[in-house]
């Protein structure tokens, strides 16, 4: 079920995404509420907690990401339940990661978690990893 007020949070995500892939943090920053409780679980790995912590990881995910453009955001599930909602994407990207000549195809399992504040639909918790296809049982194991 997805609310009304709700539409358009996936494309406020889309654009600021595209702007971190062209090396701009600042859109993407200011998708998550402005409280010590937001996190951050982004694909470079480890868990931010805090909005400052969570806005320097994205700064220096940024700062990896260049001349890049958002491909597609791929809705698996929307839910929204009065002033909570999530949605779970595949997002693809083309990119110049790190420093590399060639742009490269990137594909990220996203959760993103909001919370209504006010009449703004703000994130609490992102996660994004590149383990979209299907891994092998032995591939969880460190």
């Amino acid at each position: 079920m997805v609310d009304s007020d709700f539409d358009g949070v996936v494309e406020r995500l889309r654009a600021a995404l595209a702007e971190i892939l062209k090396g701009d943090p600042a859109p993407c920053q200011a998708l998550f509420a402005k409280n010590d409780e937001v996190t951050l679980a982004n694909p470079f790995g480890g868990v931010s907690r805090g909005r400052d912590n969570v806005a320097a990881s994205i700064a220096k995910a940024a700062a990896i990401y260049r001349d890049g453009e958002v491909v597609s955001m791929e809705n698996q599930a929307t839910a929204v339940v009065g002033d909570l909602a999530y949605v779970v994407l595949i997002e693809r990207f083309r990119v110049r990661v790190a420093g590399r000549a060639d742009l490269d195809d990137v594909a990220l399992r996203t959760t993103n978690i909001y919370r209504r504040e006010g009449n703004e639909w703000l994130l609490v918790h992102r996660q994004a990893d590149p383990r979209v296809d299907a891994q092998a049982p032995e591939s969880v194991v460190q």
